[in-house]
């Protein structure tokens, strides 16, 4: 593969703490760790791979919370396993989520992660897709209280490592039980709870409600993390100071955009962030394109790469519209790594040479 130089962190200039005009937490305390800021990257299945987290941790984020992983024992030799379970140093913390709905299975998928170096072990009863609610699992298992006090003890008690948990805000917007299931984690020994903003009926319709987030902050004493529809750094703010959550939790909106959660973490430390230059972000991808390539291999990589790259243009394409009209449909017929480094860097040069570019290019100057 060729060689890329490492990205760099999102530039920036100073920003006085008082323009906040609230107190915004300077770190994030999981057990006996302490992170760096209060900003993490969210476990996405199909997205937070190793690649994908060590560039957000390059790029500033506290922390990366790796693919959730089943806690059937049939499957925890599969390929897709294997590859979620690796882990690096640059990956920053490694916090593993595991999912399922039998509390033994928990437990010993807990205790065989922590067995092979897991920090943290993350229980994920938030997932609202079919496949995993069928199972009863995910925020399928929040509609059945006693299931879920019945695993976070069995997982707690199975491992030494602490333990968190991600859920949503209730049941539907007419059971929104987020508060009686918040105290339950924390009677169970959760030491973090992540609460995305929205029901399991929602799934990701609507906006964000963060009321429910606030009560929950307000009902335990574990830090909490606001999670859903959090964008820029000017929305963390907002977010933070309406819940007085102790941090914030980056899904969906870090996809093309892995310097976001950097740029949030900055933000909230005082300084003021400027997004990365189009120079900058082809050079993140560049870099997440090798890397991908050489973790997954030539086959699973071209194609994986495929979703990552159709991201970031789609990102690129809020501040440069139809720049790459039927650019994308091209990439996905690439079967070459190579080639889809050298099409990518075409992607730059056609941003380099599109007058409207350099209206993104002097905000970020």
């Amino acid at each position: 593969m060729t060689d890329t130089p490492t990205p760099k962190v999102i530039r920036s200039s100073l920003h006085t703490a008082a323009e906040t005009g609230t107190k915004i937490p300077a770190y994030l305390q999981i057990g006996a760790f302490k992170l760096a800021n209060p900003v993490a990257l969210a476990p996405m299945a199909g997205v937070t791979d190793l690649p994908m987290r060590e560039l957000c941790m390059g790029l500033g984020a506290g922390m990366a919370v790796a693919e959730m992983l089943t806690s059937d024992p049939k499957l925890l030799a599969s390929r897709k396993s294997s590859l979620r379970r690796r882990h690096s140093a640059q990956g920053g913390l490694r916090s593993v989520q595991i999912v399922g709905s039998e509390p033994q299975q928990l437990a010993d998928a807990a205790r065989l992660n922590a067995d092979d170096g897991a920090d943290i072990i993350d229980i994920n009863m938030g997932c609202p897709a079919k496949k995993v609610c069928k199972k009863a699992a995910g925020s399928a298992l929040l509609a059945d209280e006693n299931r879920v006090a019945e695993i976070l003890k069995a997982v707690v008690s199975a491992v030494d490592v602490p333990v968190t948990l991600k859920i949503r805000t209730g049941i539907s917007p007419q059971q929104r039980n987020g508060v009686t299931i918040a105290k339950i984690a924390e009677d169970a020994g959760i030491q973090l709870l992540t609460v995305h903003g929205r029901t399991r009926a929602d799934r990701f319709k609507g906006k964000a409600e963060y009321q429910t987030i606030g009560r929950i902050v307000d009902a335990v004493s574990i830090p909490v993390l606001a999670n859903g529809d959090i964008t820029t750094p000017e929305q963390a703010l907002a977010v933070l100071r309406q819940t007085g959550a102790a941090g914030i939790m980056i899904g969906r909106a870090a996809l093309g955009r892995p310097w976001l959660p950097g740029a949030i973490a900055q933000s909230l430390a005082g300084v003021r962030t400027l997004p990365p230059t189009l120079a900058e972000r082809f050079l993140q991808m560049r870099c997440h394109l090798t890397a991908l390539h050489d973790f997954y291999g030539d086959f699973m990589g071209i194609r994986i790469a495929r979703k990552h790259v159709g991201w970031f243009l789609d990102a690129i394409e809020n501040d440069l519209p139809n720049a790459f009209t039927g650019w994308k449909r091209h990439f996905n017929t690439l079967e070459d790594a190579e080639a889809q480094q050298a099409l990518l860097q075409s992607f730059e040069l056609r941003c380099s040479d599109n007058p409207s570019s350099l209206r993104y290019n002097e905000l970020a100057a």
